[in-house]
């Protein structure tokens, strides 16, 4: 408890010093904004007073070299000359498309008046109005802070999943090591079971009785040898998926309500693939006992199996009370489950060994509410 908290400390105080060093560069980034904009102002004001000075020079007056000097100096920002009624005098670093067509000039002239309050200019009986915009440079600092946060943005999504694929990938190793300890401690209780059968054999008890306790001991060894695959990559072998899918669906066939109508259709040859049966026959189980769960203990299940150009098609369809369209990916993720009971892992887990096992897709192919579910699996050939 003092290790979990002490590490809490440390992520929050690294959070907190990540968007304080944030905040202090987007502060400094506004202060050099408004800095860089009061410069340009100034530097547009002595424009102003230069442009003034050479208007009311004597043309014979050879000191204008300094006035001169200072108009031709400016070469970044735009600016829009104008009477006080708004006629325009004079343009300088205008785009010459926009100069020429007045409709894109009153466009510019109007977004010049939004930028920076206007300068006003004084002659003996006029006055004259200097408009202008921000440079390219103080344009672009101008978009800096959004790009900085994005930027961090971007990296605490980036830390944050890194943070949680490690800790899923530390789950996944718990989970995985304590099924095969689960498998481990089943085993020797297993192997007392099976000495049982032969001593209830040898004492003459009902051989049907015997046989159905075999039936479900060995049941337990294939449970066991199923948790002791979880984490290890299992060995695929060439087998009947008719077959294999037949002897899963006749187990829990004579296991579950009468009140639950059971149909299987298949091809009558056999489709032999790379699969490992075990894991196979997992995912046939679990699939069939969430449909179960999703008839309430009445209905009807459907098995399709399909040979095509494709692959090799499993359906499986219910008469459930369906799965909204919104929630047809989110059913086989970890830890989603609409049971008040249950740890949401079993569709997780035949989804893993579907797709990542055995090279497959699974995926809801149909859905209504209150009619029922299909629940499509298909193998490459």
């Amino acid at each position: 408890m003092f290790f979990t908290s002490k590490n809490n400390t440390w992520r929050w105080l690294i959070i907190l010093t990540a968007f304080g060093t944030l905040v202090l560069i987007l502060w400094n980034t506004f202060t050099f904004f408004q800095t860089f904009k009061n410069e340009e102002r100034l530097k547009m004001e002595i424009w102003a007073t230069a442009s003034q000075t050479l208007n009311k020079a004597d043309l014979n007056d050879t000191d204008l070299a300094l006035p001169l000097q200072i108009l031709n100096t400016n070469n970044t920002i735009p600016i829009i000359q104008t009477t006080d009624k708004d006629s325009i005098i004079n343009m300088v670093n205008v785009e010459e498309q926009i100069a020429r067509d007045p409709k894109k000039t009153a466009v510019f002239f109007n977004k010049l008046k939004s930028q920076n309050a206007p300068i006003v200019i004084e002659f003996d009986k006029t006055k004259q109005y200097l408009y202008y915009g921000n440079s390219s440079l103080l344009t672009k600092l101008k978009y800096y802070p959004g790009a900085l946060i994005l930027i961090f943005i971007f990296f605490t999504a980036m830390i944050f999943s890194f943070y949680r694929a490690s800790k899923m990938a530390t789950q996944n190793r718990l989970w995985a090591g304590m099924a095969k300890e689960t498998a481990h401690q089943i085993g020797t209780p297993l192997s007392s079971l099976l000495g049982w059968v032969e001593i209830m054999r040898l004492d003459e008890v009902n051989e049907e009785t015997v046989v159905e306790i075999e039936k479900d001991v060995h049941r337990l060894q294939t449970i066991a040898e199923r948790f002791s695959k979880i984490g290890s990559k299992p060995v695929l072998e060439l087998c009947d998926v008719v077959t294999e899918t037949q002897m899963a669906f006749d187990y829990l066939r004579s296991r579950v309500s009468k009140q639950i109508m059971f149909s299987f259709k298949a091809p009558s040859y056999a489709l032999m693939i790379p699969m490992n049966s075990i894991l196979h026959s997992w995912t046939i189980e679990n699939l069939i006992k969430n449909a179960i769960d999703a008839m309430k203990g009445k209905g009807a299940i459907d098995i399709i199996i399909d040979d095509n150009d494709k692959g090799i098609r499993i359906q499986i369809k219910d008469t459930g009370k369906g799965i909204a369209k919104n929630q047809f990916k989110r059913i086989f993720e970890p830890g989603y489950t609409t049971k008040k009971r249950g740890w949401g892992l079993g569709l997780s887990l035949t989804k893993r060994i579907v797709e990542t096992y055995h090279n497959g897709s699974i995926k809801v192919t149909h859905s209504e509410l209150g009619k029922g579910t299909t629940i499509c699996i298909v193998y490459k050939k």
